[in-house]
């Protein structure tokens, strides 16, 4: 199993270019079951979790073409719709074919998902949330069985709570539902716009109606499209954190810095050096971090996604910060490695209060989660001598050519098998 050595104390200096968003490109690529028309897509990231959604697509008849710069799906004989443990198992994307199936087909078989080991991931809002279109369903050994008799009929959907995935999987099926349906209580990430964006150049009827509201008019049938996904906005705090914790100076490219404001102004809390361009993040990290209280929150929140980052750059913090975690339970797994290294974290349900003015050192580690692992190879990157993160098939599901990046701009970082 492959490994990550890290030799740290380098300050990181120069310019990295953000990939396209793993999750703006999972529910899209999911989208495109909806079409019997040729799809291009652009910008898809090259990692793990997007090459498993392309695997899933294929199993259930997708025709899919690969060029230097983009994908091309053609959905016209695509006619299973069986989406297998083997494939679902390994990320919780795999339960967005469940909505396009139902619309496209009236009924489906899918596997419950998995992803990362952080908590349970109830599909309960999905499903109720589709019943509400007529969907009848049962779970059976591990399977959702689903099925819509008179095939998906718009409603008024109201979310009991905000879920990215639940939105994702029935904006998706409302689109060709015969009638209005009206969804509120919608989560708003980025990625959801970006979704949206996409089904609307395809033909689809989506208008916001409010913050968090949606009116989609179901369509008979989507049009041939061509579109780019967004920028990885998880990728680029990433990267930002880990300018700050190393105090190098980079500048991060490809990126919308408004998309990432509440990152951007945290940081600069903490003390980093930050100019915002067009397209462009140019920040340098701070001798003295100040320590900070973090909740995490839906989008325009703080990022449950950068919580692990961030948590790393606190422990180098002047005082004592605390991290609320309100969006995934048991995400603090990286807390005890973290600890090894010489971190002082304490953890109590959802909080985790981290003491400052901490120097790493160096260790061997395991990754629990994708957002785990990154975390690690920060801490390693400050701490000196070396060490050695195991597990990064976790890493490898969310971030392209990390370490070919982090080398890239001064990190001394290999991979080994």
């Amino acid at each position: 199993m492959q490994k990550l050595e890290v030799f740290g104390a380098n300050k990181l200096k120069g310019q990295i270019n953000i990939s396209g968003s793993k999750n703006a490109s999972l529910p899209i690529l999911a989208a495109t079951l909806l079409s019997s028309k040729k799809v291009y897509l652009n910008n898809l990231p090259k990692v793990k979790d997007i090459e498993t959604m392309i695997n899933l697509l294929q199993s259930l008849g997708s025709k899919i073409k690969f060029t230097k710069k983009q994908i091309i799906i053609d959905n016209s004989k695509q006619n299973k719709k069986f989406a297998s443990y083997s494939l679902v198992k390994t990320m919780r994307a795999g339960i967005l074919v469940l909505g396009p199936l139902l619309a496209k087909f009236g009924n489906a078989k899918v596997s419950l998902p998995g992803g990362c080991a952080i908590g349970t991931r109830p599909v309960d809002i999905h499903l109720k949330a589709l019943s509400k279109l007529g969907v009848k369903y049962k779970i059976i050994q591990g399977y959702v069985h689903a099925h819509a008799p008179k095939g998906l009929i718009g409603s008024k959907i109201r979310f009991s709570k905000i879920s990215v995935g639940a939105t994702e999987n029935l904006v998706i099926a409302s689109c060709l539902a015969k009638g209005t349906t009206i969804l509120s209580n919608c989560a708003i990430e980025p990625e959801i716009k970006d979704l949206v964006n996409f089904l609307i150049k395809a033909g689809c009827d989506i208008k916001w109606i409010s913050k968090r509201s949606l009116r989609i008019v179901g369509v008979n049938k989507i049009n041939k499209t061509k579109y780019s996904v967004m920028f990885d906005r998880i990728e680029a705090g990433t990267y930002l954190v880990a300018a700050a914790v190393t105090k190098g100076n980079l500048k991060i490219k490809n990126v919308i810095p408004n998309i990432i404001q509440t990152e951007i102004n945290t940081l600069r809390k903490i003390g980093a050096k930050i100019k915002v361009k067009k397209d462009e993040i140019h920040i340098t990290g701070s001798k003295k971090i100040k320590s900070i209280n973090i909740k995490t929150a839906p989008y325009p929140g703080f990022p449950t996604d950068l919580q692990a980052q961030i948590m790393v750059l606190l422990c180098k913090a002047n005082k004592k910060s605390l991290i609320q975690e309100d969006i995934f339970e048991n995400r603090f797994m990286h807390v005890a490695e973290l600890n090894r290294m010489g971190a002082r974290i304490s953890t109590s349900g959802n909080k985790a209060i981290i003491e400052g003015d901490i120097n790493f050192a160096a260790a061997e580690l395991m990754a629990t989660d994708l957002r785990a692992s990154v975390s690690l190879i920060l801490a390693a990157l400050t701490s000196k001598g070396k060490s050695v993160i195991n597990r990064i098939y976790h890493l490898d599901r969310g971030y392209e050519n990390i370490e070919k990046k982090l080398k890239k701009v001064g990190a001394k970082i290999k991979r080994i098998n």
